[in-house]
């Protein structure tokens, strides 16, 4: 492990977040004695979760307000990458010279053991997740965090040379990144799509932000890209530029013939035969899984453990999570498509007749491709939230379809999945793919399909 000495050094933690965010860096950071102050404009209430985490640790806070002082007579300032870049108090502390920094750029600049880092607008958690057990089925140590949810900070002196790190990355997280120069030595992106316009504000941000993962890559490392996204297409690379796709038959990369993933490198074919086992749905996750494999060989991990891995894998919770079927109705939870491009993935899934729930936060990206599907593949839309007038007359403005969903707004979740099982016949799914965030209805994604499946399983004691 490489070395930084933080001890009496005078550090805030901007952002402790509701659910942990900043609590890894607390702790790390209080454990090399530091003294810590953390600033978070929730109350104490509201933060409970995560000072629960915190009991303890020697860390003074500075609850349901900020204060000037925090960001000018400190040492460093460790801020939440939820915290909106243009700050007024994070541009304070940039004004006074104040070292900036996050939690994993404190973690990149001090971890020693390779790093695969997993960035793209949808598919990470679930690459994330596959990867991280492959390489473990096939005995590799290997520690999994990141945008996932797990802070590896505190894990930082167990962390040896030869051991792998796999971290799911944010574009909030990237911005962090950039500010160190620093890439992964291995980069997958899984797609690139409109996400996030409200805090980028416009697409060549985005796209600026999430090339990080790859713009500080040396020669001797990996980028891991999708061949069939066009804007990847386009992307250079210092290091070795991989490809994978569910399109073409790569003479150098990774795709898919004959129900097997074939894996084209360096003159070596490897043969994965799994196509037919799989139990997650969706072309997307085809993407996924071959990313993840792809990443797999290229640390040694043997074909059998990828294999088990893929086979055994049925998905991570809230993405085209299967809930339950009452009355030969199957209902679906894929409340972590938050983007248009992912609620499309999640129409696209199913052959049956498809009840969609929508909408939800307006996260200022385009939905017109996202009503096109649904007037598509939909057998009728239930919209929630705040754009769901919009989504409403962009699915009403579509013009040469001879047949069109019915589209009913709900004020609710609740009364959306009680209409859905209403008009639900045998043979239907009915599936939440909001194609929007959660805010202004629940917390966080997590929240809104615990409450879909919550409302699922009511339905199902109804039943006669």
């Amino acid at each position: 492990m490489k070395t930084e000495s933080f001890k009496d050094k005078k550090v805030t933690v901007m952002g402790l977040g509701l659910f942990g965010g900043g609590v890894g860096a607390v702790k790390y950071l209080a454990s090399q004695g530091a003294n810590v102050t953390v600033t978070d404009l929730k109350s104490a209430k509201e933060l409970s979760a995560s000072l629960k985490l915190l009991d303890n640790v020697p860390v003074k806070l500075r609850l349901g307000k900020h204060d000037e002082e925090d960001f000018v007579n400190v040492d460093m300032l460790v801020v939440n990458p939820a915290v909106p870049s243009d700050s007024t108090f994070l541009k304070l502390a940039i004004e006074n010279g104040v070292r900036i920094d996050s939690e994993l750029s404190i973690f990149f600049r001090l971890c020693t053991a390779p790093v695969i880092g997993i960035t793209g607008s949808n598919g990470k958690s679930t690459t994330t997740s596959l990867l991280g057990e492959m390489l473990k089925e096939a005995g590799i140590k290997t520690w999994v965090g990141g945008n996932i949810g797990i802070s590896l900070l505190e894990n930082l002196d167990e962390i040896e040379t030869d051991d792998i790190v796999v971290l799911e990355i944010s574009s909030f997280q990237l911005e962090y990144l950039a500010r160190i120069e620093a890439s992964p030595h291995i980069s997958i992106v899984t797609n690139i799509a409109p996400n996030h316009l409200d805090r980028h504000e416009t697409m060549e941000n985005y796209i600026g932000i999430k090339k990080t993962i790859i713009h500080y890559q040396q020669e001797d490392d990996y980028a891991i890209l999708n061949y069939d996204d066009p804007i990847l297409k386009k992307w250079e690379t210092k290091g070795r530029q991989l490809w994978f796709s569910t399109t073409k038959e790569l003479e150098d990369g990774a795709f898919l013939k004959n129900n097997e993933i074939i894996i084209n490198h360096n003159s070596k074919s490897t043969v994965i035969p799994c196509s037919t086992q799989i139990n997650i749905k969706g072309i997307h996750n085809w993407q996924n899984i071959m990313a993840a494999s792809y990443a797999a060989t290229l640390m040694h991990a043997d074909v059998e453990s990828i294999k088990n891995t893929i086979t055994g894998f049925s998905g991570l919770e809230h993405r085209l999570e299967y809930a339950q079927s009452i009355n030969e109705v199957q209902y679906y939870n894929d409340s972590k498509a938050t983007t248009p491009e992912a609620a499309i993935a999640g129409i696209k899934a199913f052959d049956s007749p498809t009840i969609l729930v929508a909408g939800g936060y307006d996260k200022q990206v385009s939905l017109n491709q996202f009503a096109q599907e649904c007037v598509k593949n939909t057998k009728c839309v239930i919209l929630i939230g705040d754009t769901a007038k919009t989504i409403q007359k962009l699915i009403q403005d579509i013009k040469g379809e001879k047949t069109k969903p019915e589209v009913y707004m709900a004020a609710s979740l609740d009364k959306s999945v009680k209409k859905a099982s209403e008009i639900a016949e045998p043979g239907d799914i009915v599936l939440l793919s909001p194609a929007c965030a959660s805010f202004g209805m629940f917390t966080n994604y997590e929240e809104r399909g615990k409450k879909f499946k919550e409302l699922v399983s009511q339905l199902n004691t109804n039943v006669t």
